[in-house]
């Protein structure tokens, strides 16, 4: 029997749609696929090398089994970046994803064939300089002129990898079409190979059968998006595995359940794992816990913080308990969010006083402090809020582009706990930030100085 190896795409695809994730729902569903006997789960390319690192290698260190493989970027520099997330990694890999198409090579790079075939020759050696698993991802594969995705890999092999995916970007291919390039790409090389179906044309599932026969290594899933679940594909190894000759380490049942998480479309039947979520949302904390009673919680969270960071959570749960009697798991999850694995603070909110009506301007008042220096800005604005935004530019002296702002409850009833997400565009780089407070003006405030930060810590 040939095991076939599954790899997971669900949170390179989250980032590419633009599906926004917590860091602890990253990390959660990375742990949880794991737990189900997913092969290999794979991460986008670094966009904030100093904010990635910490969430990659985070990931990295959270897995069990699971092999990690990063998307190396085009150049020589972001595939270092993205080695530098990943290298602490039991088993890390790095892809190296270039289109075979003849359109999308002239069109995103402006690369004819030849010159293609060089950077692809390049960017695998330097990969296979660092890392022993270098996987090479032929985007497009299926609409590339004939013979040239094998030519990629005799090429991709030769300058050290030792895989390669085909994928479907656009689409179009039939199950077999999937055969005739995997049984191509056998045919010249050894590496192993790997599909992406598309489920544009709701036949991913008999494409990735199909290559199975003819001779593939491994598939790629998601959870979300036009691409083969996990679970569909654990269903297919249940029922006809063994007259394909072929098994996998998925755990079927655990497989179904995680995927349900993942893509929000959980029933509320009861699970092991449903079972600790309630028990975590009866934890209730108060004014009399320590510094080690508010870290024990932390822990049995599942977050894994330095000393620094537990002092810091300390420090903003004081602050947030003060106005209320109690903060349950979730506010505290938020709390964590919002304090640790944070950058160093140059800007530090000092006070704010916003007036705000439906027969006057909204007017905000901000102080913060950098440096020991207290600075005060006062604007108007549409709105309590974007006073407050305008003020904060008055003080820093630059506005930055507002690329995404949300604001939710974490808990329910009157005293019910804000958090606020914020995301700025500086230099053409994002930078989010979040804020927890019991006013909701307050959360936001304290969002976008939790993002500014990161932009001042980015800039020096």
């Amino acid at each position: 029997m040939k095991k076939i190896i599954v790899s997971d795409v669900s949170l390179r695809v989250f980032t590419e749609q633009k599906k926004s994730l917590s860091f602890r729902e990253k990390l959660n569903a990375a742990q949880w696929l794991d737990g189900a006997g997913i092969d290999t789960i794979e991460l986008p390319a670094v966009v904030n090398e100093k904010e990635d690192t910490v969430i990659f290698r985070t990931i990295a260190g959270a897995l069990k089994k699971a092999r990690i493989c990063i998307f190396a970027g085009d150049s020589l520099e972001s595939l270092e970046a993205a080695w530098r997330c990943i290298k602490e990694a039991a088993d890390p890999c790095i892809q190296i994803v270039l289109p075979t198409s003849t359109v999308q090579m002239e069109y995103l790079y402006h690369l004819k064939a030849p010159k293609m075939l060089e950077k692809l020759a390049l960017l695998c050696k330097h990969a296979s300089a660092l890392c022993p698993c270098v996987e090479f991802v032929a985007q497009d594969a299926s609409r590339a002129e004939e013979n040239f995705v094998a030519e990629c890999c005799k090429t991709a092999q030769e300058n050290g990898a030792s895989a390669v995916t085909v994928c479907d970007d656009s689409g179009i291919c039939f199950p077999e079409d999937f055969a005739a390039m995997v049984k191509e790409i056998k045919a010249v090389c050894s590496l192993k190979v790997f599909v992406q179906p598309s489920d544009a044309l709701k036949l991913a599932a008999a494409c990735a059968v199909e290559a199975v026969k003819a001779g593939a290594d491994g598939i790629k899933t998601a959870a979300y998006g036009d691409y083969l679940r996990a679970d569909v594909l654990a269903d297919i190894f249940r029922a006809k595995g063994n007259s394909l000759s072929v098994t996998s380490g998925l755990d079927i049942t655990g497989i179904h359940n995680i995927i349900a998480k993942i893509d929000g479309t959980e029933t509320n039947a009861p699970t092991a794992e449903s079972t600790e979520i309630r028990e975590a949302d009866s934890i209730q904390l108060d004014g009399s816990c320590t510094v080690a009673d508010v870290s024990a919680v932390v822990r049995e969270l599942g977050y894994e913080l330095s000393d620094e960071d537990n002092g810091k959570v300390f420090e903003e749960f004081k602050r947030v308990i003060a106005k209320k009697e109690m903060i349950g798991a979730r506010e505290l999850e938020a709390i964590v969010a919002s304090a640790a694995m944070q950058v160093p603070s140059t800007f530090h909110v000092v006070s704010y006083v916003v007036n705000s009506g439906n027969i006057i301007e909204a007017t905000a008042n901000v102080t913060l402090e950098k440096n020991g220096e207290k600075l005060s800005g006062v604007s108007t604005g549409d709105g309590p809020i974007d006073a407050a935004f305008h003020a904060i530019e008055q003080i820093v002296g630059y506005h930055y582009e507002l690329d995404d702002f949300q604001v939710q409850a974490v808990t329910k009833g009157r005293e019910a706990v804000g958090s606020s997400l914020i995301r700025l565009r500086a230099d053409g780089k994002l930078f989010s930030g979040n804020g927890v407070s019991t006013d909701v003006v307050g959360a936001c405030i304290r969002a976008y100085i939790n993002a500014l930060n990161k932009i001042v810590y980015e800039e020096n």
